[in-house]
């Protein structure tokens, strides 16, 4: 998606700096990608695109894109190529970043040291199949749990990234909702484990929550309530479930986005 984004866009891929030329630039960037890659970030309208039209020709072909021939021509006459690394026209750009997910993590870490919780950065770039990565994640909070490893209770796991939903059901719902529900059924209520899960722009997928949060009690009263959590994930209705609890995630629109934040409280 980057890929084609650059040698369609008139800014990106490395654009902007270069209509710039020959002013300074000083980028001031908000990272929602992870690992913080200027080149990806807003698909990199300052930095230079190691991409081709070559390249952008293989996305077409690989996902059987439908484009007008056209395009296909000026692509494969190199006449859409972006300014490379190393472009001279890119040499007075500088390029900082200002917030990103490390920089959540560790902001939320602060917090819980402040409010005596020992934290634990499992990282800033987790991705996979959302309900894998709650396993996982479960996982370790049953360990600190159980074991007091990685982390002694009372702690916080802390973790952002950006997973992925393939979505096989009719619900509503996003990979935030969904990692949530997914952690439920993983930990089966036990006692000392709370969560949330949310994307700081403050919207999770296409509804209008940002996550949603889980504790001991969740999967009793769903059943109380007559819901199946794990029909509910197999249909990809992490809204709908969460919804009827009453423990969806709403902050509204935050206006930055530095991608997902999870926190699990071990007690």
């Amino acid at each position: 998606m980057n890929c084609l984004r650059k040698h369609l866009s008139a800014i990106k891929g490395g654009r902007l700096a270069t209509a710039a030329w020959p002013a300074s630039l000083l980028t001031l960037a908000i990272s929602d990608v992870a690992g913080d890659d200027p080149e990806v970030i807003a698909s990199g309208p300052t930095v230079g695109d190691p991409s081709s039209c070559a390249d952008a020709l293989a996305v077409l072909d690989r996902y059987a894109i439908r484009t007008s021939a056209e395009l296909r021509q000026r692509l494969q006459d190199g006449e859409l190529e972006t300014p490379k690394p190393g472009d001279p026209r890119l040499a007075r750009s500088e390029f900082r970043i200002i917030a990103s997910p490390a920089l959540a993590l560790q902001a939320a870490a602060a917090k819980a040291v402040a409010a005596g919780v020992t934290p634990l950065i499992l990282g800033d770039a987790i991705e996979g199949e959302a309900r894998e990565v709650a396993r996982a994640l479960a996982g370790i909070a049953t360990s600190c749990a159980r074991h007091g490893t990685p982390a002694r209770p009372p702690c916080v796991l802390l973790s952002g990234g950006e997973t992925t939903v393939s979505v096989r059901g009719q619900g509503r719902g996003g990979r935030n909702s969904e990692l949530m529900l997914a952690m439920a059924i993983a930990l089966q209520g036990q006692p000392q484990i709370h969560a949330l899960a949310g994307d700081t722009d403050g919207i999770d997928g296409s509804e209008d929550n940002a996550g949603a949060m889980i504790g001991p009690h969740t999967l009793q009263r769903a059943a109380a309530l007559g819901l199946d959590a794990r029909a509910a994930l197999d249909d990809n209705d992490a809204w709908g479930f969460f919804s009827a609890l009453g423990d969806l995630l709403i902050s509204g629109p935050t206006l930055t986005n530095v991608n997902d934040l999870h926190a699990i409280l071990v007690r």
